[in-house]
């Protein structure tokens, strides 16, 4: 069957196809014994199709890609079964000169994040230049070659950019590479895992279309690997769903999400969050006021470091946060969230009055600042990142409480983290492991639950669930609207995922460069977007047709 997991494998037929992955397991060796992440995967590729391999994190989908160019940590990793055709020639057994040709000619693979994949301290050129010279290209041509490719993946002004390091790049033209990158010698599979994850929901968007367009443009065969079902259907006909190392249901988009038979499959379907906002209480007490707040990054150049400009991070941003009432600030990376977020918390400077529970405290220094933390607390985005790795979870939420003078004991401290652990739908039993024991969804909940350890008023939730799975995302949205019922919790929530922002802001605020272009009841908002931003942030996120002519990656 094209594009799908095959039943029985069989080397018979008129022509093989493109990849065939035969009852592929896959084993990593931990505490001395085997331990098994791919169980018996069976799938077949043909030249220009598609099929997106989905799942949640830990479903094995990343172990199976790089399985089939065999870039897993041998011997470290192994293959109790299976067999791996491309081209007919077992992947497996392929002697490494062999192999080698075959990776970035035959088979080219774009990772999930391209600031890691692309390297910081060579010029786009010579990146891109080096791909298509292992490969036998002629010296005097390449530099044509690596424009012509930046040329069709949509960098615009090629010619320009050849000097640029990645870091100068935003992050859908450092996805863009990548994607040069993969294309430059031209292969007959493309394997993109997870290749729009950290990016914007408008990169998406351009990221995904791209991709559908070369591939049909080069008629290659693509392997898309994702935990969002709702970019499936863009980019794939044909579809499979893995869990716990298994392909648990496979067959064409339309009839898998029209017809699941899995229950797995329903989950991921029935994912995505929901509920709604309570409705905005005019009455409640403003728990943070913010007026035309600016935060400016001087520019200087030359030998006396004079200020010749400004990067105007945000510029003139007003809001108000009401007890019990999550207001919602999107837009895209770069846009001045985040840095409107550390400005109210007082972690940068700013211009502009901002008043807490009455006082006004944009002015107030850092040792006046100190008795106000326990009350205004963040969430950061990547979990991980923001945990020690060195330190247990009881040691992680207990930080807050011996930081802010609290009195408490050994044993009263223990028991207040006990209590923030329960509250956020942990087992307080866990709290002396560490936070690689735990998965990414619970990483989050002891994020949240350090956060909530102080009994603040005011939480700002920065980008909370982007590094998280759908059905992890459903989960965590549906904690934070329970927790801000019971403590009446005011949220400033800042993400670019507006479908979680729809569950959860009553009000919002979309910004651009730093300005906000669109403000007001989420309701409303979200029901008849005023500004061509807006509608194109919307169209993007929830596959609707609109005019996005202006909010190109460039």
């Amino acid at each position: 069957m094209r594009g799908r997991p095959a039943s029985a494998a069989s080397s018979g037929g008129a022509t093989a196809p493109l990849l065939d992955v035969r009852e592929l397991s896959v084993a990593f060796a931990q505490n001395g014994k085997a331990q098994t992440v791919v169980n018996r995967v069976s799938f077949t590729l043909e030249k220009g199709d598609a099929l997106a391999l989905v799942g949640e994190s830990g479903s094995g989908k990343s172990v199976t890609a790089l399985s089939l160019v065999r870039l897993l940590p041998y011997p470290a990793a192994s293959h109790p079964s299976g067999e791996i055709f491309f081209r007919g020639k077992d992947v497996l057994k392929m002697p490494d000169a062999e192999l080698r040709a075959m990776r970035g000619a035959g088979v080219t693979m774009v990772f999930q994040e391209p600031m890691t994949s692309l390297n910081p301290l060579h010029t786009i050129e010579r990146q891109v230049g080096e791909i298509i010279a292992l490969h036998g290209g002629r010296a005097a041509a390449i530099r044509a070659q690596v424009v012509a490719l930046l040329t069709e993946v949509g960098i615009v002004d090629p010619a320009s950019r050849l000097g640029a390091f990645p870091h100068q790049l935003s992050g859908g033209q450092r996805q863009r590479v990548m994607i040069a990158m993969a294309l430059a010698n031209r292969p007959d599979l493309f394997i993109a895992d997870e290749p729009t994850t950290a990016l914007d929901v408008t990169v998406q968007a351009q990221i995904l279309k791209l991709l559908s367009e070369l591939q049909a443009k080069r008629g290659m065969a693509m392997l898309f690997i994702t935990h969002d079902l709702g970019i499936v259907r863009k980019v794939a006909k044909n579809v499979a769903v893995m869990q716990r190392g298994r392909i648990v249901e496979a067959g064409p988009v339309a009839r898998v999400f029209a017809d699941p038979q899995h229950p797995y499959t329903k989950t991921l379907l029935a994912a995505e969050p929901k509920g709604a906002p309570p409705l905005p209480n005019l009455d409640a007490s403003a728990v943070l006021t913010a007026d035309d707040v600016k935060v400016w990054f001087p520019i200087k150049r030359g030998f006396l470091r004079k200020t010749i400009g400004y990067v105007k991070a945000v510029d003139g941003v007003s809001l108000t946060v009401r007890e019990g009432e999550t207001v919602g600030v999107v837009g895209e990376s770069g846009s001045g969230k985040t840095t409107l977020g550390l400005a109210i918390l007082r972690l940068i400077r700013s211009q502009g009055p901002i008043v807490y529970c009455g006082k006004r405290i944009d002015a107030l220094r850092s040792r006046e600042m100190r008795p106000l933390r326990r009350d205004m607390q963040i969430v950061f985005q990547d979990p991980f990142g923001s945990l020690s790795p060195r330190l247990s979870v009881a040691e992680i939420v207990e930080e807050g409480l011996i930081a802010q003078n609290t009195k408490m004991n050994a044993a009263e401290r223990r028991r207040a983290v006990a209590r923030a652990l329960a509250d956020t739908g942990l087992d307080p039993a866990s709290m002396d492991r560490y936070p690689h024991e735990f998965s990414g969804g619970q990483r989050q909940r002891i994020a949240i639950a350090r956060a909530m350890a102080l009994d603040p008023k005011f939480i700002v939730l920065d980008e909370p669930t982007s590094a998280l799975d759908m059905s992890v995302q459903a989960q965590i949205v549906d904690l934070l609207r329970q927790l801000q019922e019971r403590r009446s919790l005011a949220y400033l929530f800042i993400s670019h995922d507006l479908k979680v922002v729809r569950a959860l802001a009553s009000e919002i605020i979309v910004m651009r460069h730093g300005k906000v272009v669109e403000s007001g009841a989420a309701v409303q908002v979200f029901s008849a977007p005023r500004d061509d931003y807006t509608k194109a942030l919307f169209a993007a996120a929830f596959n609707i047709e609109a005019d996005a002519r202006g909010i190109v990656d460039q």
